[in-house]
């Protein structure tokens, strides 16, 4: 609607700063430093010397200015000063005043953009059967996500002819980001083995590093290092590719390195890793928990 004069103040009931009375009759009126503007006399509370005063009659209010009848004095004590918006029509809720009665259920909208994936403290409002309420993002962010994916190519040809585990030049680290996550291990290979006995077997074993401390984290029953009879040959050379793979859960987020060993069964054969072209690729994937 359209007023005549000034359009009313509408807002908080606003303190003004300290005033320290002198010899004068007119003060400035700061809230927080900033000039600040009463609609009128009446809509503000003066208490002097423990009284409150009368609008009008006791002061006037003249731009951001307050004028008392008669001039004060340093002995004068200017108890407060609260500036009232437009009790009639509240435009501008008082701090801290606002209930979740008085908030239409779609006037709520963002604002500021999320630049990076929420904290898992960072919360959220839902709407459960009508009712708002706030949830943090941990209980609904999805798991199992690839958090980093880290690869290393093989190209050195390493042989094996010890019955004890010796590397087979495949091994990379990484530092997971979390003390749940798992780490998927996937290895593709070539090798190659030229032997004259009729049964002769290579063990590949899958070791895990952390700290400088080596733990075998793919062993048979009988905890001999030997995981997997994966290629054999009787009295025949051979050659060609395979892949190897593990989920394992080092639970640390320190660096963790794995390492593909390998061992023959019986003496005087050997096995050749990465010969060949393609080589060996060794990639570690953590996976959120």
């Amino acid at each position: 609607m359209a007023y005549i004069g000034a359009q009313p103040r509408l807002g908080n009931f606003q303190a003004c700063d300290a005033i320290s009375a002198s010899a004068t009759t007119t003060f400035n009126l700061l809230v927080g430093g900033t000039a600040i503007f009463p609609q009128s006399a009446q809509h503000c509370l003066v208490s002097l010397n423990g009284v409150l005063q009368a609008p009008i009659s006791s002061y006037t209010i003249s731009g951001s200015t307050i004028i008392f009848a008669a001039a004060l004095t340093t002995d004068d004590s200017i108890d407060f000063i609260t500036i009232l918006g437009d009790t009639l029509d509240l435009g501008v809720p008082s701090d801290d005043t606002v209930g979740a009665a008085q908030i239409k259920a779609d006037l709520i909208s963002g604002t500021t953009a999320l630049t990076s994936e929420p904290a898992d403290t960072d919360e959220f409002l839902v709407s459960d059967a009508g009712t708002l309420k706030r949830i943090d993002y941990s209980l609904i962010k999805g798991s199992g996500k690839i958090l980093q994916v880290v690869t290393q190519r093989i190209s050195s040809a390493v042989t094996v002819s010890s019955q004890s585990d010796v590397t087979t030049g495949i091994t990379k680290a990484i530092t997971p980001t979390a003390s749940n996550s798992s780490i998927l291990v996937l290895i593709t290979g070539t090798f190659s083995m030229s032997v004259s006995r009729a049964t002769t077997f290579c063990g590949v074993n899958l070791i895990r590093t952390v700290g400088g401390s080596d733990t075998s984290i793919v062993g048979d029953s009988n905890n001999d290092n030997i995981a997997n009879n994966v290629f054999g040959a009787s009295n025949m050379q051979m050659q060609g590719t395979y892949a190897y793979s593990h989920k394992d859960s080092p639970g640390t987020t320190n660096e963790v390195t794995y390492t593909l060993k390998s061992r023959i069964e019986t003496s005087g054969e050997a096995i050749r890793f990465n010969n060949g072209g393609m080589g060996s690729f060794i990639t570690l994937m953590e996976i959120g928990a």
